[in-house]
């Protein structure tokens, strides 16, 4: 097999190259599909959640529900189930600040969907690397023994640095997994910083009843 191909590298890395490779197609593909979903979530839009708890401390209740109610962006969600839950006439302030903490969890849950597949990722290429490194190593001590007083160093450095292939192959596979993590983890705790904001102006405004009296 010709070595300059992508075939022939991975053949010399062996069984941990190979895998390492599968976890990169896997990292760029949770990479894309993470950025994908919280675009859809609207994870950096929030200028219309804005909108609607300024109208909401205003007074005008249901011009700020009705801004929201067509939005899907995870901040417009939270901040509409808190204005559906303050002006439920069933539920006590402190019930209406428990649904709307049952509701923050579940946001939350989602916006940090597929993040502990990136941990993972970024915690064990590096150790998969390592091990084809010694097991790579292993194999070219033991032929350098099997060879005796007529062992060619030549040969010997080649297993050396074939065995290093998966090491560094690792480390490749798992520094952009760990920025991508730390970059989706910054935009989740955004989004969660922006939502206890929103609904804590939603509940120290004047509730509904206060203004109808």
């Amino acid at each position: 097999m010709d070595d300059a191909t992508l075939w022939g590298f991975l053949d010399r890395g062996g069984p941990a190259l190979w895998l390492i490779a599968a976890l990169s197609v896997l990292t760029l593909a949770l990479i894309l599909w993470k950025s994908w979903r919280l675009m859809l979530t609207g994870a950096w839009a929030g200028a219309a959640t804005a909108r609607a708890v300024a109208l909401w401390r205003e007074g005008a209740h249901d011009a700020a529900i009705a801004l929201l109610q067509p939005r899907r962006s995870l901040r417009a969600r939270l901040a509409l189930a808190a204005m559906q839950s303050a002006c439920s006439p069933r539920w006590t302030e402190a019930q209406a600040r428990e649904e709307t903490t049952r509701v923050a969890k579940g946001l939350l849950h989602e916006a940090r969907t597929g993040l502990r597949a990136l941990d993972l990722i970024a915690t064990i290429a590096p150790l998969i690397g390592l091990l084809g490194t010694v097991l790579g190593m292993i194999a070219a001590f033991k032929a350098l023994q099997d060879s005796g007083s007529s062992a060619d160093p030549a040969v010997l450095a080649g297993g050396i640095w074939e065995a290093l292939l998966t090491t560094a192959a690792g480390m490749a596979v798992a520094i952009p997994a760990s920025m991508a993590l730390s970059w989706f983890e910054s935009v989740a705790d955004t989004v969660q910083a922006d939502m206890e904001d929103a609904a804590t102006q939603i509940f120290t405004a004047p509730p509904p009843a206060a203004e109808a009296a």
